[in-house]
């Protein structure tokens, strides 16, 4: 990473960690973070020079969540699912005059994009709409009961599935772009959780308009398949990394003076230091890896469909969430009393309040059970390099 993009992302991170317990208290919406990453000039770091952006690549993006998530895992959350939209335009949308408008004024004022994916009747299947797109000429309309919007009051921006028309099936669908002027929200469900209190993740009925041309070309299927949930989980993954990482340090620093007050003794809850420690860098293992598969498949889409890819990156989620939890909790065990403290600078309650929801943001139990014939086709690497 560039050494002047590293110190921007820094910045905004510190800025997130002074607010971090603020906005996880009041489950409000990190709007210190966010708008630091804005003058930080974040929101547009992927999107290309020749639009006003920052040329960085997904790399840079991902490490990017993980710094974030590190201050904050609200704000590190909320600036991935942003970028999980932008990285959806850029792929799918890059030629369309409309998008590439959308894309330019985004990077240029820093818009914040969010999306609506989740709908009452389908729950987290993502892969059916209920949601149908409306078209009378070269105007188009939508009404959606969106269970779930993070940040959804704050966007300037939304993007929305639906069914490509009122006779399509529920699984042939699109994504259209809404520009704030175009939608209304009309609040349905309260965000009051364990954790990740400052996604402000409520339920909208979301009613739409515009024209045709804000519809990605792209359909939903090809869309899902090799942006979005590559890169949700890829991103998703470096916050949980991110807010593991905290926690460590959070343990590193309470194992550390309780050292120096012991006279040197070992500290009870060194072992469980050692073992967070381990945990964190396999996680960071794990993600790493799977970013440097992603970027290497990126340019063919054979690979990017590849039954052995999908999987791999379903996985991802399900094991990074998994070692994630694991590692808070072992960093928790080290620190003890202190840790389960609400307060005192060894607190790591919100830190495993927020990692929590880790599993059930797309629950794992149905990435487990899609992913389960599709494993039965895949053959067991021959050597530790295959």
């Amino acid at each position: 990473m560039a050494g002047d993009l590293n110190a921007r992302i820094e910045a905004a991170a510190a800025v997130a960690l002074k607010s971090a317990d603020a906005v996880d208290r009041e489950a409000r919406f990190p709007i210190e973070a966010i708008q630091s990453a804005q003058t930080q000039r974040l929101l547009g770091m992927i999107v290309p020079a020749d639009l006003g952006g920052g040329n960085a690549c997904i790399s840079d993006m991902v490490d990017a969540c993980y710094i974030l998530a590190r201050g904050c895992a609200s704000a590190g959350m909320i600036f991935a699912m942003h970028q999980i939209m932008v990285a959806i335009l850029l792929r799918h949308a890059a030629n369309s005059p409309w998008h590439r408008r959308m894309l330019r004024r985004l990077a240029i004022e820093q818009l914040l994009v969010a999306s609506s994916t989740t709908e009452g009747a389908g729950g987290g299947d993502l892969r059916r709409s209920v949601c149908a797109l409306e078209q009378t000429g070269s105007r188009i309309a939508l009404t959606k009961s969106a269970t779930v919007i993070s940040y959804g009051q704050q966007a300037d921006v939304i993007l929305t599935t639906a069914r490509r028309s009122a006779v399509a099936a529920p699984s042939d669908q699109i994504i259209v772009a809404l520009m704030k002027q175009d939608y209304q929200l009309e609040p349905i469900m309260n965000w009051d959780t364990l954790g990740m209190r400052g996604t402000c993740s409520s339920g909208f009925k979301l009613t739409g308009v515009g024209e045709t041309g804000q519809v990605v070309p792209d359909a939903y299927e090809k869309i899902q398949s090799q942006t979005m949930m590559p890169v949700a989980h890829l991103t998703w993954a470096a916050v949980w990394a991110g807010l593991a990482a905290s926690a460590v340090e959070r343990a590193r620093r309470c194992v550390r003076t309780a050292v120096r007050n012991g006279t040197g003794q070992l500290a009870p809850g060194a072992p469980h230091l050692t073992r967070a420690t381990m945990s964190l860098r396999a996680l960071r293992g794990t993600v790493a890896s799977a970013l440097q598969r992603f970027e290497a498949a990126a340019a063919t889409e054979s690979e990017l469909d590849s039954l052995e890819f999908q999987t791999a990156m379903n996985l991802l989620k399900v094991n990074a969430s998994e070692m994630a939890t694991s590692t808070v909790l072992s960093a928790m065990q080290a620190c003890g009393l202190s840790g389960y403290r609400n307060d005192g600078e060894f607190s790591v309650s919100r830190h495993l309040r927020d990692v929590l929801s880790a599993s059930i943001m797309i629950n794992n139990e149905r990435i487990l059970a899609n992913a389960a014939t599709p494993s039965l086709l895949i053959e067991v690497p021959r050597t530790l390099r295959d």
